[in-house]
């Protein structure tokens, strides 16, 4: 039964990596795309919503997603998927998305908004420290509580 005390804070830590790995990566490809000043005509292919149920039964969260398609300068046509964008923007619209030359399937219709990109980004990852440095701190001290009984 004592493992458990190690085991699960340890899952826990390395889900909270796994989604900082991701936050961080995210972060960076937009602010890449934006700082690129590629821009580029996207026509709006399709807009749905996925929608998940939290595990209490009461609470759903609903997301909006849309998936462009537009033809950088390489003339290769890109289709990519974005969350979050305007709920205004339906199948059909055209709007302005930015690229890096290098990666153009990782583009965004998201203006530029890169003080919001940073303060986001920086606000999830010190929650993600937080609860890293939390099972570290729950992992220490059942090892403590528990002494050589754990592995």
């Amino acid at each position: 039964m004592e493992f458990m005390f190690v085991a699960v804070p340890v899952f826990i830590a390395a889900v909270a990596i796994v989604m900082a790995v991701k936050v961080a990566r995210r972060a960076l490809e937009l602010r890449q795309a934006w700082a690129s000043g590629l821009t580029a005509e996207a026509r709006c292919l399709r807009t749905y919503t996925t929608t998940r149920r939290h595990s209490d039964s009461s609470h759903t969260t609903t997301t909006l997603r849309h998936v462009y398609e537009f033809t950088p300068s390489t003339g290769r046509p890109v289709r990519f998927e974005e969350e979050n964008g305007p709920a205004t923007t339906i199948e059909g619209d055209f709007v302005t998305v930015h690229y890096a030359a290098g990666r153009p399937e990782k583009a965004t219709a998201h203006a530029p908004s890169p003080v919001k990109n940073a303060a986001s980004a920086i606000g999830q990852l010190c929650f993600l420290a937080a609860m890293l440095a939390f099972c570290v701190y729950f992992t220490v001290s059942a090892n403590d509580l528990f002494g050589s009984d754990l592995p």
